[in-house]
C-alpha cells in the first residue's frame, strides 16, 4: 500500500466513473437515468471514503508534502507530481464530502441530459481535486483552467433564463486573469529552468521579478476568489447556475483563488506580498462593506447570499496577508467553514425553488408554519453565516479579526463592521422567509424537508457545530505547514532586510 498512488486514486476515480458512464449507459429513459445517478452517487462516496483514508494516514507534525508520486511527462519539461500538505489535505477532503451532496441535490431537479449532466459533475471533482494535489506548476494551471469547462457547461446548460450571458462572463472573467498567470509560469521556468513546486518554493526569485510575478498570479486568485472589483461575475454565475453548480462554485471553486495565495503568492513571492499587503487590506475592507450594503438591497435570495460570499472572502484574504499564524489559520478555516455553510444555504435555497420555482424573497414568508425542520435547519446556517459563536463560522473570522488587529487596528475596526452587516442582511432574509404569517395560498401546501433533503443537510449541520465548538481537528492539520509558511516568508524578509541594510552601510 506504501507504493500505491493513492492520491492519483482519489483524483482520478471520478473521471473512471464518467467513463463508465458515458460508454456504458446508453439511453433516456428513467431507468438509464436512475442506473446514472446511482453510479454517480457511489462513484463519489466512494472517492470521500478513499480522502478519509488518506487523511487518515496523514502526519500532522509534518510540514512537508506527503503521498508524493513523481514521474516524468512531456520529456522531462514537466513532470507528473501530486503530493499535498497541511494546507491542501483539507481542501481535498472538502472537495470529495461536497460532491455527493451535490449529486443528491440534483437528484430529481435535474431531469434532462442527466448523463452529460452528471458526467460534467464527475469530471469537474477529478479537476478540482487535482488543482490541490498538484505539485507542478503546468499540472496546477492545467487542472485549474480545465475546470472551467465542466462549470460552463453546467451553468449554460442546465441553468436558468440568462444562463449563457452568466457562463459566457464566469468563464471571460477567469480566463482573462489566468492567461497572465500562464505568462508568468512561464516566466517563472526560464529563470528557473524548473516546473516542480517544491523546488520554486526554495527559490530565490529578484525582487523585481517578484513584483511582476506576483501581479499575474494575484489576476487570477483574485477573479476566482472573486475580490472587488473583479466579483461581478459571481453573483449572475450563482443566480444562473443550478442548485449543485451554486454549491460547488461557493464551495470549491472559490477556494481556489485562496489556496492559490497560499501555494504561491506568500512563499514564492515574500518580499511583492509584503509591499502590496496594504492593497490587499484596502480591497479587502471595500469587499466587506461594500458587498455586505449590496446584499441588503437584494430581492434575489441566491444573488443575496452570493454577495455575502464576497464579503467573507475579503476576511480570508485579508486574514492570509497579515502573514501571522493566526491570520493564515484563521484564513484557511474560514475557507473551510464558508465551503460548508454557503453550500448549505445555497441548498436551503434550492428545496424551497424546487417546490415554488421563485427565489424572489418576497414569494414566501411563514414558512416556519408549514416546514418547521426546514425553519430550523436554514437558523443554524443563517446563524453560522453571521459568525454565531458555537458555529464554525465564528472562528475562522475571530482568528482573522485577531490577526489583523496584530498589524493594523483600523483594518481590524472597519472588517468588523462587517460583522454587523452580515447580521443585518442574514437575519433580513430570514425574517422574511421563514417567520410571519402564510398569506400566500402557493405556500399552504407546501411540503417540509423529504429524507433525500434532510440527508444532504444533517451532516452539514453537524460539521457546522462540531467545527464551531472544537475547530482543533482543522487547526491541528494545518499547524505544522502554516508555521513552517510563516517562517519561510519570515526569513525572506528578514535576509532582504539584511541586504539593504548592509547595501546602506556600504554606500
Amino acid at each position: 500500500m506504501l507504493n500505491w498512488p493513492t492520491l492519483s486514486t482519489v483524483t482520478f476515480l471520478p473521471m473512471i466513473a464518467a467513463a463508465i458512464i458515458f460508454v456504458f449507459i446508453n439511453g433516456d429513459d428513467e431507468v438509464h437515468k436512475r442506473n446514472i445517478r446511482h453510479v454517480a452517487l457511489g462513484s463519489t462516496v466512494l472517492t470521500f471514503i478513499v480522502s478519509l483514508f488518506i487523511w487518515a494516514g496523514f502526519d500532522t507534525s509534518n510540514p512537508g508534502f506527503q503521498f508524493v508520486e513523481n514521474n516524468e511527462w512531456f520529456g522531462g519539461i514537466m513532470s507528473y507530481r501530486m503530493g499535498v500538505d497541511g494546507i491542501s489535505m483539507l481542501f481535498v477532503i472538502l472537495t470529495t464530502f461536497l460532491m455527493p451532496l451535490c449529486i443528491l441535490a440534483s437528484w430529481n431537479s435535474i431531469q434532462d441530459r442527466v448523463k452529460e449532466y452528471m458526467i460534467a459533475f464527475l469530471v469537474l471533482e477529478t479537476l478540482m481535486i487535482g488543482v490541490f494535489c498538484a505539485l507542478d506548476i503546468v499540472l496546477f494551471y492545467v487542472f485549474f483552467e480545465g475546470g472551467l469547462i465542466p462549470m460552463f457547461l453546467i451553468i449554460g446548460i442546465w441553468g436558468g433564463q440568462r444562463r449563457v450571458y452568466a457562463a459566457f462572463k464566469f468563464f471571460l472573467f477567469t480566463l482573462l486573469g489566468s492567461v497572465l498567470m500562464l505568462l508568468a509560469i512561464m516566466a517563472m521556468y526560464w529563470s528557473s529552468n524548473t516546473t516542480s513546486i517544491p523546488e520554486l518554493l526554495a527559490y530565490d526569485f529578484s525582487e523585481r521579478m517578484q513584483f511582476w510575478l506576483w501581479l499575474a498570479f494575484f489576476a487570477s486568485f483574485a477573479v476566482k476568489m472573486p475580490m472587488w472589483p473583479v466579483h461581478t461575475w459571481l453573483p449572475d454565475a450563482h443566480v444562473e447556475a443550478p442548485t449543485a453548480g451554486s454549491v460547488i462554485l461557493a464551495g470549491i471553486l472559490l477556494k481556489m483563488g485562496g489556496y492559490g495565495f497560499l501555494r504561491f503568492s506568500l512563499p514564492m513571492f515574500p518580499l511583492a506580498s509584503a509591499d502590496l499587503a496594504p492593497y490587499v487590506y484596502t480591497l479587502s475592507i471595500i469587499a466587506i462593506i461594500y458587498t455586505s450594503l449590496v446584499a441588503l438591497a437584494q430581492e434575489d435570495m441566491k444573488k443575496l447570499i452570493a454577495y455575502s460570499s464576497v464579503a467573507h472572502m475579503g476576511y480570508v484574504t485579508m486574514g492570509i496577508f497579515t502573514m501571522n499564524v493566526q491570520g493564515v489559520q484563521g484564513g484557511i478555516f474560514q475557507m473551510l467553514s464558508h465551503g460548508l455553510v454557503s453550500g448549505a444555504l445555497f441548498l436551503c435555497v434550492g428545496i424551497i425553488y424546487d417546490r415554488m420555482h421563485t427565489r424572489r424573497i418576497d414569494a414566501y414568508g411563514g414558512l416556519v408554519n408549514r416546514m418547521p425542520f426546514y425553519a430550523l435547519t436554514f437558523m443554524i446556517f443563517t446563524m453560522a453565516n453571521v459568525g454565531l459563536p458555537g458555529t464554525s463560522g465564528f472562528v475562522g473570522e475571530f482568528l482573522t479579526l485577531v490577526a489583523v488587529f496584530k498589524v493594523n487596528t483600523w483594518v481590524a475596526v472597519f472588517a468588523t463592521t462587517g460583522v454587523i452587516l452580515s447580521a443585518a442582511y442574514a437575519l433580513w432574509l430570514y425574517r422574511r422567509v421563514v417567520f410571519g404569517n402564510i398569506d400566500k395560498e402557493s405556500l399552504k401546501s407546501i411540503l417540509d424537508m423529504d429524507a433525500r433533503e434532510k440527508t444532504i443537510l444533517v451532516p452539514l449541520i453537524v460539521l457546522t457545530i462540531l467545527f464551531g465548538v472544537w475547530p482543533a481537528p482543522i487547526l491541528d492539520v494545518t499547524a505544522a505547514s502554516v508555521d513552517n509558511l510563516i517562517l519561510q516568508y519570515q526569513a525572506a524578509i528578514d535576509a532582504a532586510q539584511s541586504a539593504a541594510q548592509t547595501a546602506a552601510l556600504a554606500n
